[in-house]
């Protein structure tokens, strides 16, 4: 634990200092990334937002794996994502299309189902995150540091567009009640982006179907004793509601209810590594 150190002049006292404690090189590898993505009358932005996936290069020759979950679209979604996948042959895209709406909670669980990839990162098909960023939440997974990354629209340097203020307040609010039931430090809570490895999700029981799930996700996912939660700031090019953004003051409502539904009534053991030996 120790090394002597014999100073050079002649009755200096002997100096005794600390070997420096190397770590053990991290072995932790992601072969392929799932991203999942959950689409509901994105007709005008879907085929933008698969191209911006598919040129993105992923370090460490990551494969991607895209999965594209249509809740049951009244648009022409269907008809652009079948064009886009007949025009892209090579496109690494499984598509699946819901008989009926279900919600975009519901739409991820059926993505989390059929997902190969080591990680599952989720991304909305409406251009508000940029999928140039992949490479940032990745880099806390590869460098050893995280098992789990968010993505925070409220930390860092990048473009945020500016939008209505009681939006931004209403995300600051229900970040802090999660902060609050979850003892976590999040800065973006109800982020889109999320990367965590896949058979931590599947060992998860998830249950709400909508915008909802953020909040249920969060709170289960802090009862994982000994996970690693990083954030990392990204960038924000959000739409208004005549834009076509979705999210009204009552998923707001029903986030809050889940809070609490999750931490104070579903009282469920913590789940440990031993549980999921795979994902920590």
């Amino acid at each position: 634990m120790y090394e002597t150190l014999q100073p050079p002049g002649a009755g200096m006292p002997v100096r005794r200092t600390p070997k420096h404690i190397k770590r053990p090189p991290h072995n932790s590898t992601i072969r392929k990334l799932s991203i999942l993505i959950p689409v509901y009358n994105e007709a005008s932005t879907i085929s933008v937002l698969l191209d911006k996936v598919c040129d993105v290069q992923l370090i460490g020759s990551i494969e991607k794996e895209i999965i594209v979950v249509n809740d049951c679209s009244k648009d022409d979604t269907d008809l652009m994502l079948r064009e886009y996948i007949l025009e892209n042959p090579s496109a690494p895209i499984h598509y699946f299309s819901k008989e009926c709406n279900q919600g975009k909670g519901a739409a991820i669980h059926t993505g989390i189902q059929y997902a190969t990839g080591d990680y599952i990162l989720i991304q909305d098909a409406d251009l508000e995150y940029d999928p140039k960023e992949y490479n940032l939440l990745l880099e806390p997974i590869l460098t050893g540091h995280a098992d789990i990354v968010y993505g925070s629209r409220f930390m860092g340097g990048n473009p945020h567009r500016i939008l209505f203020f009681w939006h931004t307040l209403g995300n600051k609010m229900l970040t802090f009640i999660s902060n609050l039931f979850t003892n976590l430090n999040l800065t973006d809570a109800h982020t889109c982006y999320k990367l965590i490895r896949t058979d931590t999700l599947r060992a998860i029981p998830l249950r709400e179907k909508r915008f909802s799930f953020d909040a249920e996700l969060n709170v289960k996912l802090s009862r994982i004793r000994g996970a690693r939660i990083y954030e990392v700031g990204i960038s924000y090019y959000g739409r208004t509601f005549a834009e076509g953004k979705k999210i009204r003051l009552r998923d707001a409502v029903r986030s809050m209810y889940c809070l609490i539904k999750y931490s104070i009534f579903s009282l469920s053991p913590a789940i440990t590594k031993k549980e999921i030996p795979a994902s920590i």
